[in-house]
């Protein structure tokens, strides 16, 4: 049973210290039934906050994105649930298109949904260099599909057909340049991690080639130059990232060899 204006939708949601960013995530998603957050250890407001929201709020221990996601499914109580991270939201186009599909009463005909995601960084909206339209699957039927994949890289394995809905996901991933740079450390970290982890050697060649070529592939080719003075600062970071994750992969298997 779904209270009168709401749709037979759970929207989960992950979240960590994310007090700056749950409420609005909380409000976007308005048009669904139940709202699940999976909180994994957090030390401010969040939890309070979701739960002052009205949300369904579960509390684990932070052991992985894809855990903590599939935790936030099985924790629903509709088969048809919405992904988000607690630095997303709904735009009200987007919440149109996923209303649409419950009209009359009816489930979606496909087995899940992708839609474009959008993201806010250095005081505008990204709209090239990759950054768009960024398309995630994120509105599936749980009975055939689950988070899956591998760390840094985690998607949703759906067996099915899926549609493409109108309207974006409006994502906040960045604070500022500073956190930009510290998630860039642990992801590059991560990354390498896994690199080395399938025992792949990359010749020192491309560790000095690879990093111009993407700057040149996300400012020139993905036409970053058209975000201005942002676009070419993460054509900058995109190159940096290249530059690290195959460093820090030279640094472990040196480390190995001691």
């Amino acid at each position: 049973m779904t209270a009168p204006g709401k749709i037979p939708l759970s929207v989960v949601i992950i979240a960590q210290e994310e007090e700056d960013h749950i409420v609005a995530c909380l409000e976007s998603a308005a048009c669904a039934a139940e709202v699940v957050v999976v909180d994994g250890g957090s030390n401010d407001r969040t939890v309070e906050l979701a739960k002052k929201m009205g949300a369904v709020v579960v509390e684990r221990p932070f052991d992985g994105f894809i855990e903590q996601k599939n935790a936030a499914i099985d924790a629903a109580s509709f088969d048809w649930v919405l992904s988000l991270d607690a630095d997303e939201r709904l735009s009200p186009e987007l919440v149109a298109s996923v209303v649409a599909l419950f009209a009359n009463g009816s489930e979606p005909p496909l087995a899940g949904y992708y839609m474009p995601r959008i993201s806010f960084h250095l005081g505008r909206w990204i709209r090239h260099g990759g950054w768009y339209p960024d398309r995630k699957l994120r509105l599936i039927d749980r009975r055939r599909g689950r988070w899956g994949g591998r760390k840094v890289h985690e998607k949703i394995v759906l067996e099915g057909e899926t549609g493409l809905l109108g309207g974006d996901i409006q994502h906040y991933p960045y604070r500022d340049m500073q956190h930009h740079l510290t998630k860039m450390d642990s992801y590059t970290t991560m990354a390498s991690e896994i690199l080395f982890e399938e025992g792949r050697s990359l010749p020192l060649v491309r560790m000095v080639v690879q990093p111009p070529l993407q700057f040149l592939k996300a400012y020139l080719l993905r036409r970053g130059i058209l975000d201005g003075r942002a676009g070419f600062i993460l054509a900058v970071l995109h190159a940096r990232y290249e530059f690290l994750r195959y460093s820090k992969l030279v640094r472990l298997y040196a480390a190995d060899k001691v």
